[in-house]
Parts: C-alpha cells; sequence; structure tokens
C-alpha cells in the first residue's frame, strides 16, 4: 500500500471522530444566544418569584405554628387552672364534711382514732392554704 492514489497525486487525508464530532456539534448564531439569553432571562424571573412565593408560604405557615401553639399553652394553661378549682372546690366539701364530724365528737373524747381524723383535716387546710385557698 502506498500514500498515493492510483492517479499519482497524494492520498486524500480521512477525518478522525473527533474532527467529525466537532463538525457535528452546532455554533449557536449570535441571534440564538440571544433568544436563549432572553429565555434564561424569564426563567430567573419565574423562578425568583416562585422563590419569593415559596418564602412568604413558609413565614405565613411558621407564624401560624407559632400563634398554634402560643393558642395550646393558653388552653392548656387554663384548663389546668379549670380542673385545680374543681379539684379544690371537692376538696372544700370534704374539708366541711370533716368539719361537721369533728363538731359532733365530744370535746373530752381522747380517742387516738379521732386525734388522727384531726391531724388529717389539718393536713388538708395546710394544703389548701399552701395553693392560697382560705376555707
Amino acid at each position: 500500500m502506498t500514500d498515493h492514489p492510483a492517479n499519482g497525486g497524494p492520498k486524500p487525508r480521512t477525518r478522525t471522530r473527533g474532527q467529525e464530532r466537532a463538525d457535528a456539534i452546532k455554533t449557536p448564531s449570535r441571534l440564538e444566544l440571544a433568544e436563549r439569553i432572553e429565555v434564561l432571562g424569564r426563567e430567573l424571573i419565574e423562578a425568583r418569584a416562585k422563590a419569593e412565593e415559596h418564602l412568604y408560604n413558609w413565614q405565613r405557615s411558621a407564624a401560624d405554628f407559632s400563634n398554634f401553639k402560643r393558642r395550646t399553652d393558653e388552653e392548656r394553661a387554663t384548663i389546668g387552672q379549670f380542673s385545680n378549682a374543681i379539684l379544690i372546690n371537692k376538696l372544700l366539701a370534704v374539708l366541711d364534711d370533716f368539719d361537721r364530724a369533728l363538731d359532733s365528737v365530744p370535746a373530752d373524747a381522747q380517742d387516738p382514732w379521732i386525734e388522727g381524723v384531726r391531724l388529717v383535716e389539718r393536713k388538708m387546710r395546710n394544703v389548701l392554704e399552701a395553693e392560697g385557698v382560705t376555707p
């Protein structure tokens, strides 16, 4: 084999794959580049608007959650106060029963069982006073 074709001139060069691929890549024109820049600019504006909307929605959700948490804490405190008030009201009724029972005991009675009941009555009264209740 020779590098010269049959007619005697130099053999034409064959193109490499890299050259063929480079030729296949289309170089965009200035007009195409300007259009692409314009499209990308619009997409950027849309993306920023969407990001601002998401930020606003997130901030609103965070504020809503904060308000929900505050309301829940307030409701929990209110329920606790009502529960304490109901319990104290029931304990006052029991304390009244203690008072009536002890009022019916003769003053000179020295039974240890009666002294135990008086001790329980005093403890209950002290607990209520510690909670700010004066029966």
